[in-house]
């Protein structure tokens, strides 16, 4: 592809790609891919049939890099994918990539790494079926940035929760916030977790606090609890009929990670439900589940586990010299939530090989701007009533008890983070999963801790989710929130008000890095530039 100047993606791009997954996701197909699940047995496929291929839920990419990123799509019938890319949004001297075949075994999904490309450019691409018989689908277009070499300027989003307490996709109007966050035009989305409620049915409707009726579009998916692997992907698939969704997944690369509801609410390795309260559960092995949960993720997202770190999703994302954006992993090494209040060193939510990885990954960093997001925020206080012992102090789901004094627990890991970056500039945390934003100020002058450099954290979500009231803030490194735009009650629906995604830019010639939290038409709640060191 020949170098072209970097410029914005233009809407109708946008638009096209959104008309694409309109009309490649007709009814049935929807329905089929978020069907019943299957009957304990082998896994059955959801909706796979023997004719000529279709592509059924649009198209996505992710992790992009100087040279190209992973595009996604999923068939509805064995098929081979093929990507082209172009320049330019009419396709002239497109370059082929031939792709992997889609076939039951992975519920008809697949992806590619598309690569050998310039760096900082718009790349166009569509992707195609060829069936066992030779017929062909029709394309399905979408449009990613690759990163660039040379300083320029940096614009994403993030935020976390889709479908949850619930508030499935409003039958007047969907989930527009996706829209809001494509017409921003960002250059990338790091999805903060919790991209399905495995756990969480969805009525057709529901009471709003205030007296208004919540109605939402079904799926036999989503009338139950997840258990099975179909299930899972049922709730994947659900989520994708929404055509805001699918016009930004065509249009924003994204930077996935996984939080609890993808499994269960407040999930850890190695816990049983037996015992627990847990509404429509047979199942009480959840390493069982979330070995269902794991392979569905991979299947439906853009992301490709052999390129983490250790074969699973943390990961750096190296995005040219004014930024690298570390994606952690907060589930898959954390200790059971009743531990929250131990004094040992033992690295409970990251594990120890993640807690190195990140440590030396921001001291060896070369960017201006080191992003980490953290799928679980660091200071403010989450309980977990589903696991508290009897007798015993509170469980926590995230890193703070809310014990201001030395670091505890999960605070003992970061306490060796932020001491051992110290001297580490320009380093910003970004998380969701409490279901407000909000901006928070680390400083020691104000902590029980007090070996760190002052920092700030920023708080966004939910994408389409109940929203829930500010909680209190663990008083160990110091936290303060500076703002916070949240309900006064709880679990306020998607159509009241507090629904949220947050914007990151760097401006390439101050270097200054400014976060923007917005509610979910994009209007500016609240906006904090900090300066380069």
């Amino acid at each position: 592809m020949a170098p072209t100047e970097h410029r914005q993606i233009g809407r109708r791009t946008v638009l096209r790609a959104s008309l694409a997954g309109a009309l490649i996701v007709p009814a049935t197909a929807a329905l089929q891919a978020c069907g019943a699940a299957g009957t304990g047995g082998p896994p059955t496929s959801t909706g796979l049939i023997a004719n000529r291929p279709r592509l059924t839920h649009g198209v996505a990419s992710g992790d992009p890099r100087t040279d190209g990123a992973l595009v996604w799509a999923r068939s509805d019938s064995p098929a081979r994918m093929t990507v082209e890319t172009s320049a330019t949004e009419s396709f002239s001297n497109p370059v082929r990539v031939d792709g992997p075949r889609l076939t039951p075994a992975s519920d008809g999904t697949g992806r590619i790494r598309v690569t050998g490309l310039e760096p900082g450019q718009t790349v166009h691409y569509r992707v195609t079926l060829e069936g066992e018989d030779g017929a062909t689908s029709e394309p399905a277009v979408g449009v990613f940035k690759t990163v660039a070499t040379q300083p320029r300027d940096v614009k994403f989003v993030w935020s976390g929760d889709v479908v949850g307490q619930g508030w499935g996709i409003s039958r007047q109007g969907g989930m527009a916030i996706f829209g809001a966050m494509a017409d921003r035009q960002p250059d990338f989305f790091v999805h903060s977790g919790d991209a399905i409620y495995a756990d969480g049915p969805v009525p057709e409707t529901q009471k709003q606090n205030d007296g208004g009726t919540y109605a939402s579009v079904t799926a036999p998916a989503k009338d139950h609890v997840a258990q099975t692997l179909d299930d899972f992907r049922g709730n994947y698939a659900y989520n994708l009929t929404d055509e805001h969704y699918r016009r930004f997944n065509a249009s924003v690369p994204q930077l996935i990670q996984w939080d609890d509801h993808e499994v269960l609410n407040n999930w850890f390795p190695g816990e049983s439900l037996a015992g627990q309260n847990r509404k429509g559960y047979t199942t009480v092995d959840v390493n069982e589940l979330a070995g269902y949960a794991s392979q569905a993720w991979r299947e439906w997202q853009p992301v490709e586990p052999s390129e983490a770190v250790d074969g699973r999703l943390h990961r750096k994302i190296a995005y040219g010299p004014l930024l690298d954006v570390f994606v952690l992993d907060m589930r898959s090494y954390k200790d059971p939530n009743p531990h929250a209040w131990g004094q040992s060193d033992d690295d409970g939510i990251l594990g120890r090989e993640q807690t190195r990885w990140l440590i030396d990954g921001l001291k060896n960093s070369k960017a201006v701007w080191k992003v980490v997001a953290n799928d679980l925020p660091i200071s403010i206080v989450v309980p977990d009533a589903a696991s508290d012992p009897a007798g015993g102090p509170p469980s926590m789901e995230a890193v703070a008890q809310g014990e201001n004094g030395r670091p505890l627990g999960r605070e003992i890991a970061f306490s060796r983070i932020l001491s051992e970056t110290k001297e580490v500039r320009n380093i910003v945390y970004l998380t969701a999963d409490v279901h407000y934003t909000a901006a928070i100020s680390y400083h020691p002058e104000h902590a029980g801790f007090t070996d760190f450099t002052p920092f700030w954290e920023f708080v966004s979500g939910p994408l389409n989710a109940g929203a829930f009231p500010e909680s209190p803030l663990d008083g160990t490194f110091g936290a303060r929130y500076e703002f916070v735009h949240a309900p006064k009650e709880k679990n306020a629906s998607p159509a009241e008000g507090y629904q949220h995604f947050g914007e990151v830019s760097i401006d390439s010639d101050s270097r200054a890095l400014t976060v923007t939290l917005c509610d979910a038409s994009g209007k500016s709640l609240y906006t904090k530039t900090l300066p380069a060191a």
